[in-house]
């Protein structure tokens, strides 16, 4: 990941440059422009920071620890709590750097101290981390900044981030018992076809006995498998890189997350969860302060997904434009007749942001309603497929076994 320098200009106009890390300076671009600035220049930053990457420093970095979401939210509190009590930023930072666990948030704490030393904002600062502090963070630290109600936006957040990391939880925890099952049903195929089947082959051909259709079945797949193992996992492992390129691809993400958001079963469920993230992210926005059009540039890349990314974003250019927040909603297709009740009568009470927060709860409520239905929902699935497993196995091994019985005897 390489570092570049930045200049542009926010839609006030006003000058804004910085610093940030990224793969390439289209990546600059396009966080410059989530972020609601305009770049005019991105410089590729070359000296002994980028010169000293030797090959320790590269697996140091592949291998370094992320920061996961508990440890955000306790910085956040942390933070909260530090300015409550009327303790110094740069006193804060520091303090928090030296006692914080994780490696990796240590080391970001400390380079957003030296930051700050030198003069830069804090939501510059934050801002030239983006893998770690994502829009929504440094927007609202920006307003917190600017109103002097910095202690208010890091207790916003803690609250935000407490919530997101609820709801991740309860979906991987609703997956997480068919994963299981699909997964030791995958093993238990693969060993079967590797170890089991060969030595039924081989008693099978010592007797010479009539195999039933679902017998050869296996043993043609048995056999495939084991000839051609090798070219089955480069297969594979190629697949996954080339699928994974596709990924990091612009039109290859948004394929992939429309796609998942009418998937069976799971679609709707990250449809609401995404659409939930959306209305609670504008409505923390605009209660801070921000204007509507930079509160959709900046939800629009803390949404988490590329398809409604792009709807968000003609939300924006249709307000621009003149048009109303419920039409353009509307537009979108993506949400509901209720909630767009909800946005019609918010933007002619104005309190827009209040709704929002509504309708953020309604899809909560929905969420957890349907997640806690999840399970029921894949059993039978589940199911159905061992059941397919278990008849399989016993057509194509276990009655020839029986035959070969009946001849002994």
């Amino acid at each position: 990941m390489a570092s570049f320098e930045y200049k542009g200009r926010n839609r006030r106009g006003e000058a804004m440059s910085g610093n940030i890390d990224a793969e390439t300076a289209e990546r600059v671009a396009e966080q410059l422009f989530r972020s609601g600035i305009t770049p005019t220049e991105i410089t590729e930053i070359l000296g002994k920071e980028k010169a000293g990457h030797d090959a320790g420093s590269i697996i140091s970095e592949l291998f370094k620890p992320g920061v996961d979401l508990d440890e955000l939210v306790m910085f956040c509190r942390q933070m909260r709590t530090l300015l409550r009590a009327g303790i110094p930023i740069l006193k804060g930072l520091s303090g928090l750097a030296d006692s914080v666990e994780n490696p990796t948030l240590a080391a970001v704490l400390r380079d957003v101290h030296d930051q700050l030393e030198s003069g830069r904002e804090l939501n510059r600062a934050f801002a030239s981390h983006p893998e770690i502090f994502m829009p929504l963070f440094v927007a609202l630290v920006r307003v917190g900044e600017s109103t002097g109600q910095l202690d208010q936006a890091f207790a916003i957040l803690s609250e935000y981030l407490e919530a997101e990391k609820q709801t991740r939880q309860r979906i991987k925890s609703a997956l997480r018992y068919p994963a299981i099952v699909i997964s030791a049903m995958v093993i238990a195929m693969v060993i079967i076809n590797v170890w089991v089947v060969p030595v039924f082959v081989g008693v099978f051909e010592k007797y010479g006995a009539e195999l039933p259709i679902m017998t050869k079945i296996l043993m043609t797949t048995s056999s495939f498998t084991v000839n051609w193992w090798p070219a089955i996992l480069v297969g594979l492992v190629s697949l996954a890189i080339v699928i994974r390129f596709w990924l990091d691809t612009q039109e290859g993400r948004y394929r992939w997350d429309k796609w998942l958001l009418r998937a069976p079963i799971v679609g709707g469920i990250l449809t609401k969860a995404t659409l939930g993230r959306f209305a609670k992210s504008l409505a923390m926005v605009m209660k801070a302060g921000v204007p509507m059009v930079q509160g959709l540039t900046v939800v629009s890349g803390v949404v988490d997904n590329a398809y409604v990314s792009e709807r968000v974003l003609s939300m924006r250019d249709g307000i621009e434009k003149g048009d109303t927040v419920a039409r353009t909603a509307a537009a979108t297709g993506l949400f509901t007749p209720l909630v767009l009740q909800m946005l019609a009568v918010g933007e002619e009470t104005g309190a827009v942001d209040e709704l929002l927060n509504e309708t953020a709860l309604h899809y909560q409520a929905e969420v957890n309603y349907e997640l806690e239905n999840l399970s029921s929902a894949i059993e039978p699935i589940v199911i159905t497929i061992l059941g397919v497993m278990v008849t399989v196995l016993a057509l194509g091994v276990f009655l020839p076994m029986w035959n070969l019985s009946g001849m002994a005897g």
